[in-house]
């Protein structure tokens, strides 16, 4: 390498000796002379022929003093480079990265049609720095983009930044027009845009984007908050060649049960409603809807108060559907079996509260006429038989105390009593001083009839081993058969009879909940939430149905009633007789007989 460097020095010493006189023969000698300093400095500083202490201590110094310039040489070179170049060159490189790394993957549903995807779109951007006249810009851009404030254009054009933003995301026809311009400093930006075909078809769901294409709600928050943030700022994920994020929701479900919710909040002139499908074995929701909805691609709309999505960010008394956790208690603790009989002969009485039945039948009633005639009384007393601690522990248990957390970002915790004791243990027996997230309800509602397994919900697609991993037993295979039964009589016998005959080819089964809403204070006996649960087919239970229709009113044919066994059970029936084709169960011409599921229990005991 030395004997190169030298050789390289003295052809260069030869071509200066051409220079006239004395200075040709120093610039000559320079190459050599700077050579033989360089070598006699690396020798010293190596401590080679162990020169003086005080010429290595030098020699290093120098070689440091050496490499410290060098370094500083080329920072300084790097930037007069950028310095050279104009503003505008530099803020393209970096807003084109960043528009290229904000590109998404697909989201589809378990079929694998589209929810949401990118699409290519321009962004209108000025150098004014390069405008020849801003007056001339300004009055044209408008021309052609009457939306835009040309004051404010004017504020922008008239700086001397290199770059600005004058609007994101025009359409083709206006990029084509502003192109024909001609005008200097004028330029286009491709951007990715997120789109959602189906508009407000799943729009809880999926969420929004922002201006940057930046998950900020729902799924596609999730779906940054899972890596795609991380991959983007590594910028690995610049391109569409991600794989599609893929969730459990079946879309020909979700549209049927819009379709369904929306004819529902019509008729019975609600001011909202809500619902959902679940698979009862594995826990995936396959459809969710809540309205008022709002359009996906406007993502505005979502911030409306009114629009907020009520089966996991809105809490609820339930009603009597939660009547069904407080039997699922009071059967698998062994204090109660379906054979026990319960004292509905009066109002049952705390100090000067009184509860009360509304279809009172001032009798004994066994356990299956307390749940198909949603005796009040029957229901606390089984609650307090069971004790005020059990209570909360099964509760507890089942997962109705805790904020559920899904996928969805957006989620509220449930309002549970400060003080305790046996009026609230009475009153939640029934659904009533406990408001929880419809969903949080929905996970305890699938383990009483799954065979007792408390899955989690979710809204990806699980394989059988994830979800024997996470399910919990929390009741009996024997307790869930009862619960079974009781559901299926209620649809025969009960307040469920309704959603029976519109559904009864899939042999379901389901409990209505009518809750009186807490206005100002107190209890209103005219505004109701009412809600239905149903579950089909149910002597091989896969599919739960979830109704909610918020201050539904009495129309014609409900004879005054505004109840959910007018208005949301039937609803309920009317989503199954149509998903249940949809979803691979065939109508039955004759149905087994309700007695035979209280011997079925071992069909369904195994993890779903």
């Amino acid at each position: 390498m030395f004997s190169s460097l030298s050789n390289r020095l003295a052809a260069l010493g030869a071509s200066l000796r051409r220079l006239p006189g004395s200075l040709a023969a120093f610039l000559a000698t320079l190459p050599q002379r700077l050579w033989r300093w360089l070598r006699d400095t690396l020798r010293n500083a190596s401590n080679r022929g162990r020169p003086e202490p005080n010429a290595v201590a030098r020699a290093r110094i120098v070689l440091c003093m050496l490499v410290f310039g060098l370094v500083y040489a080329t920072i300084a070179g790097r930037l007069a480079l950028f310095a050279s170049a104009s503003d505008g060159q530099i803020t393209r490189r970096v807003v084109n990265s960043d528009a290229v790394a904000s590109a998404r993957p697909d989201i589809i549903d378990r079929h694998g049609l589209v929810l949401a995807t990118d699409v290519k779109t321009a962004s209108l951007y000025a150098e004014p720095k390069r405008l020849i006249d801003v007056d001339e810009a300004v009055e044209a851009l408008t021309a052609v983009m009457p939306d835009l404030d040309a004051r404010e254009m004017r504020e922008r054009l008239d700086t001397k930044r290199g770059f600005v933003w004058l609007k994101r995301e025009i359409t083709p026809q206006q990029q084509h027009e502003i192109h024909r311009l001609g005008l200097p400093g004028i330029g286009f930006m491709t951007e990715n845009r997120r789109v959602y075909p189906g508009n407000s078809l799943a729009g809880h769901v999926l969420g929004s984007t922002n201006i940057d294409n930046q998950g900020i709600a729902g799924i596609e928050k999730w779906v940054d908050g899972s890596g795609l943030a991380e991959l983007h700022l590594a910028g690995l994920a610049t391109d569409r060649q991600q794989a599609p994020v893929q969730l459990a929701m079946d879309l020909r479900v979700q549209q049927v049960l819009r379709d369904e919710l929306v004819t529902a909040k019509e008729k019975f002139k609600a001011i909202a409603a809500t619902g959902t499908v679940v698979d009862v074995r594995s826990g995936e929701i396959l459809a969710m809807v809540s309205l008022p909805d709002f359009d996906a691609n406007k993502p505005a709309d979502a911030l409306d108060p009114k629009n907020l999505n009520r089966m996991t960010t809105g809490v609820f008394e339930m009603g009597s559907t939660f009547k069904a956790l407080t039997f699922a208690m009071a059967l698998d603790s062994g204090k109660v079996t379906l054979n026990s009989m319960m004292d509905a002969r009066g109002a049952l009485q705390f100090g000067r509260f009184k509860i009360h039945d509304y279809h009172a039948q001032n009798r004994m009633l066994s356990v299956p006429e307390v749940f198909t005639w949603s005796s009040n009384i029957g229901t606390a007393r089984m609650a307090l038989m069971c004790g005020v601690e059990a209570h909360k522990a099964f509760l507890r248990k089942m997962g109705q105390l805790d904020r559920l957390r899904t996928e969805l970002p957006e989620s509220a915790a449930p309002i549970v009593p400060r003080n305790w004791g046996e009026l609230n243990t009475a009153t939640i027996a029934f659904g009533h001083g406990l408001a929880v997230a419809p969903l949080q309800a929905v996970m305890a509602v699938n383990a009483l009839v799954n065979g007792g397994w408390l899955i989690p919900p979710t809204f990806m697609k699980r394989t059988p081993d994830e979800v024997e991993k996470l399910a919990t037993r929390v009741i009996k295979p024997e307790t869930s058969a009862k619960l079974r039964y009781l559901l299926r009589l209620n649809a025969e016998k009960g307040s469920a009879t309704k959603m029976n005959e519109l559904a009864g080819g899939y042999y379901p089964g389901g409990k209505t909940g009518t809750a009186e809403k807490v206005i100002n204070g107190r209890y209103s006996k005219t505004r109701l939430l009412t809600t239905f649960t149903g579950v089909f087919p149910m002597d091989d239970p896969h599919y739960l149905v979830l109704v909610i229709l918020d201050e539904p009113q009495a129309v014609p044919g409900t004879y005054g009633f505004a109840t959910a066994g007018w208005n949301a059970g039937p609803t309920t029936g009317k989503v199954i007789a149509r998903i249940a084709p949809m979803l691979g169960e065939m109508p039955r011409t004759s149905v087994p007989p309700v007695e035979s599921l209280l011997t079925s229990y071992n069909k369904v005991a195994q993890v779903p």
